[in-house]
């Protein structure tokens, strides 16, 4: 086998990524109040992977220290962190908490003595429960309270910190919370969903208005899960059902955060089917004059689409497979355990679009990585997780990352998903996705895996022999 080198870039971000409500645990303590997951886990704790829930997390509020050690000792250069809105604000719109605020610097003070820059995210799926109850994104109000509470980040943190994102993933509450009734409060109702869209990209666009007008130093971006639209074939009616997912799941967001207006194609559809939102006079200028200066760039699995099959029901709920049937492609690669494709072109697909139709914005990936069910099936004698398969499903993706910044993709760095195995949300532990293993019953005890080792050589080296393992 050839052993060819892949370098990356000069000053190459190498991190993770995680969240608030996935990593530190102490879900009620530190004077943190109740978010939609804290309530729905007590209301339903059935939704969850084997009754696991967001008090039960891999600790990182007691054990940030530790970890943030790890991370340097794992080749860090950068790590994305999401402070927690109902830690900082317990009701989301009143008083500050104090404990919240010592933790969030002495984390951050942590990981700038470590040479490990943060990331900061501001909004990763926890809505604070007090905003839900007034309606959560489909609230004007709410969008008021997340300025204010991205504003009081900027102005507690902003020294801290120069890389900045208001939201993680904007299109999941809009699906998970107001389409396939996922996430709480699991409603299936379209008009609530673009209401909700429209709000989380209006909230986006004033955050970075604050920031900018401040002047507070770095950049402010966005962490989007840009999933390619692949149509089964070139007939008319498959490229077509491929452009409609493409507008309602990734342009929706993508067009008015990086170019600061809505495909006009996407508002026609709304129109026509009678879902536009409430839009107030000035909103729209908002949008377009403070679009973000970086891009983050989530991906894990291709979409694949084909015409609809058959007449959509026109009684049911609406949804966007009114207007595409979902494909599964022979042969294709699984995971089996997440039940996903792997297609590692489609992150190469996704940073050319970048590079072509979105003026080459600097953008990085944000998340990238592989869920696998019970890997103690892979440890060796010494304990330690042997994840080849991880480390192949890594190299395949930089290969065709490698690609694109050969060819012009404007691409600062690779951060996996995710640093320790973490509580993942109504999967809780069922899949692991970590860098390091993490022990439950032993006092979340952590463990390097070999995927772990190898992502240290990786950062080491700035690059990456193919055919090469781990000694």
């Amino acid at each position: 086998m050839e052993n060819k080198f892949y370098p990356f870039p000069t000053d190459f971000w190498w991190g993770s990524a995680s969240s608030a409500t996935q990593m530190e645990g102490a879900s009620t303590q530190g004077g943190k109040g109740e978010n939609i997951w804290d309530y729905w886990f007590q209301e339903e704790p059935n939704r969850f992977f084997n009754g696991v829930g967001p008090g039960n997390t891999s600790n990182f509020y007691e054990q940030y220290k530790e970890d943030i050690s790890l991370m340097k000792e794992l080749g860090h250069n950068s790590f994305r962190l999401s402070i927690s809105w109902s830690r900082l604000i317990p009701t989301g719109d009143g008083e500050v908490n104090e404990e919240a605020v010592t933790f969030y610097k002495n984390v951050l003070n942590e990981m700038i003595s470590q040479d490990v820059e943060p990331f900061v995210n501001l909004y990763h799926f926890d809505m604070p429960m007090a905003m839900e109850r007034i309606g959560g994104w489909e609230s004007r109000e709410v969008v008021q309270a997340y300025v204010r509470y991205a504003s009081i980040c900027f102005e507690l943190f902003g020294d801290l910190a120069s890389k900045w994102f208001t939201h993680n993933e904007p299109v999941v509450p809009v699906e998970q919370q107001y389409l396939y009734g996922n996430h709480y409060p699991a409603e299936c109702d379209f008009k609530k969903a673009v209401q909700a869209g429209f709000h989380s990209v209006l909230a986006g666009a004033k955050a970075v208005k604050v920031f900018k007008e401040k002047g507070y130093k770095g950049e402010i971006g966005v962490i989007l899960n840009l999933t390619p639209s692949y149509p089964r074939s070139n007939h008319p009616e498959d490229l077509k059902a491929g452009n409609m997912a493409d507008l309602f799941f990734n342009r929706s967001f993508l067009d008015p955060f990086v170019k600061g207006e809505f495909p006009s194609e996407l508002v026609d559809v709304l129109k026509t089917e009678g879902f536009m939102p409430e839009i107030q006079e000035g909103d729209l200028d908002i949008i377009a004059n403070n679009t973000v200066d970086l891009l983050g760039v989530n991906y894990y699995q291709p979409r694949r689409v084909k015409a609809k099959e058959n007449m959509p029901n026109p009684n049911a709920p609406f949804l966007p497979e009114r207007y595409f049937d979902h494909y599964e492609m022979p042969g294709r690669k699984m995971n089996p355990y997440r039940g996903w494709e792997i297609y590692e072109k489609g992150i190469y697909d996704i940073l050319v679009n970048v590079k072509e139709n979105y003026g080459n914005i600097p953008c990085f990936i944000s998340e990238n990585g592989m869920g696998v069910e019970n890997e103690d099936r892979f440890l060796n004698s010494e304990g330690q997780v042997q994840d080849d398969y991880r480390i192949e499903f890594y190299k395949n993706h930089l290969k065709w990352m490698h690609k694109a910044i050969e060819e012009g993709a404007n691409l600062k760095g690779y951060h996996v998903w995710t640093f320790i195995d973490n509580w993942s949300w109504l999967n809780a532990y069922k899949n692991r996705y970590g860098l390091i293993s993490l022990d439950l019953d032993n006092g979340f005890k952590r463990t390097i895996k070999k995927s772990g080792e190898w992502y240290k050589e990786l950062s080491i080296q700035n690059g990456f022999y193919d055919g090469e393992s781990v000694k």
